[in-house]
């Protein structure tokens, strides 16, 4: 027995220390995700804080986090055990979480107001704007459809957590969806469909021949050893050979870029080479990144840089709600953060859908679509520049091989079948295994008359 209360304590005091040490590297990611997407959520999302607190922070020790939301000054806290993180809000450049800047450096950076707006959309037809013709296209059963989209929301498997679903078929809206609690003011965050969205910006400066993406990336770190050779193509092909670890779960690598990191494309850069560049295919928030920081040094100006994507592509396209969230540097987060209405991102799916060309005029270079969904070596036919693909029909086994799509983590989709001359956005919070894309799909399709 006395050595018993002499082990107990000791033991005691072993599990403690082992808790400290599991903890501690986790706490900024844990308290930082919470402050960044609540933060979001509410000054660009038009959601309330119980809102995000009882979806989409309801997991894992996210869910203990205590968040202050200061609306005067547009800043959250979120703190859990010893550690708090905080996110201020910039107008017209959203939430930015403060690591390694200051609030007041943040804010100094040269931002551009957006204009504002002499009309509104309902007043323009779509899809320059959101007045949406009555009439139904031929070739698709919309009774049917609606009937599907009903079993999409009734918050269970195979479609849990389904926020808003939006259908256009031949260029026309035949589905607007939205939960309660949700309509079509929300802007709702993208993920990893950002990744499609730079892959449409660089393709802008291409266009603009000032930026060429198959030759070696302007990195200085790079230049004496074997990275060298990496080219833009390369990183947003995720085929660069750069190390990296994108599991959402723990310490990884993109967690400690997007919660611990203000210059996010340094931290990847920083990366060891694992493979050669252009032979193995490595999915890697990091590597958009990057391609995010080369696009401000080709462009050279951090006023025009910062206003680029709403000048060159969201106004260009009737994007109007679009907001492109920076880091604290300064630099895009190509990665994963873009928030748009679910019109908004039908209007990037149409624009793809019509081969880059936007009611007449082309904003992407002649033959960037068919670039950008070209697969890319060491994918299998599953991945293209900035795009999923299912050249290989592993994940879409009954879904036409020319769908490709944006996919964004939990849930956030935009699917776009050139065969079928359909766009479908889908957004929500849904976990591993809880929403079935290959059901969602097909499901619809089979609404189609002709399919």
């Amino acid at each position: 027995m006395k050595k018993l209360r002499i082990i107990l304590p000791l033991l005691l005091v072993a599990v403690l220390i082992g808790g400290v040490l599991y903890l501690n590297p986790l706490l900024p990611i844990i308290t930082g995700y919470a402050a960044k997407n609540m933060a979001s959520g509410i000054f660009l999302g038009n959601r309330t804080q119980e809102s995000h607190e009882t979806t989409d922070l309801n997991f894992s020790f996210i869910k203990y986090v205590k968040n202050k939301v200061d609306y005067d000054n547009q800043v959250v806290e979120s703190s859990f055990l010893w550690h708090k993180s905080r996110a201020v809000y910039i107008e017209g450049y959203g939430s930015i979480l403060v690591n390694d800047y200051s609030i007041e450096e943040i804010k100094s950076r040269p931002y551009r107001p957006g204009p504002v707006w002499r009309h509104k959309q309902d007043s323009i037809p779509w899809p320059a704007g959101d007045l949406i013709a009555d009439t139904i296209p031929s070739g698709i059963d919309v009774d049917r459809l609606n009937t599907f989209l009903d079993s999409v929301f009734t918050g269970n498997l195979p479609y849990k957590g389904t926020f808003a679903v939006m259908v256009t078929y031949k260029g026309q809206p035949v589905a607007e969806r939205y939960a309660e609690g949700f309509g079509p003011e929300n802007r709702f965050l993208s993920w990893s469909m950002a990744k499609s969205i730079t892959s449409a910006l660089a393709g802008i400066l291409v266009r603009a021949d000032i930026f060429d993406i198959y030759a070696p990336a302007d990195i200085e770190e790079w230049k004496n050893d074997k990275r060298r050779s990496i080219t833009p193509d390369q990183l947003m092909r995720m085929n660069s050979g750069l190390e990296w670890n994108e599991d959402y779960g723990n310490n990884s690598d993109v967690n400690k870029m997007l919660f611990k990191k203000g210059d996010m494309a340094a931290y990847a850069i920083a990366k060891e080479l694992d493979y050669k560049p252009g032979t193995c295919f490595e999915y890697s928030s990091g590597s958009t990144n990057i391609v995010s920081l080369l696009m401000r040094k080709a462009i050279g100006d951090d006023a025009a840089y910062l206003s680029f994507p709403r000048e060159a592509l969201f106004e260009k396209i009737g994007m109007k709600s679009a907001i492109f969230e920076p880091d604290p540097s300064g630099t895009f987060i190509g990665s994963s953060y873009i928030y748009a209405t679910m019109r908004d991102y039908t209007r990037f799916g149409l624009l793809y859908l019509n081969k880059g060309n936007w009611l007449g005029e082309q904003i992407l270079p002649e033959g960037w679509v068919e670039y950008t969904t070209a697969s890319s070596e060491g994918s299998g036919g599953v991945y293209g520049a900035g795009f999923w693909l299912n050249l290989a029909g592993k994940d879409y086994p009954d879904v036409p091989r020319d769908m490709f799509c944006c996919r964004g983590h939990d849930g956030q989709f935009i699917y776009i079948i050139p065969s079928k001359h359909l766009v479908i956005v889908r957004t929500g919070f849904s976990r591993k295994d809880e929403f079935d894309q290959n059901r969602f799909i097909s499901g619809i399709l089979e609404t189609l008359d002709y399919f």
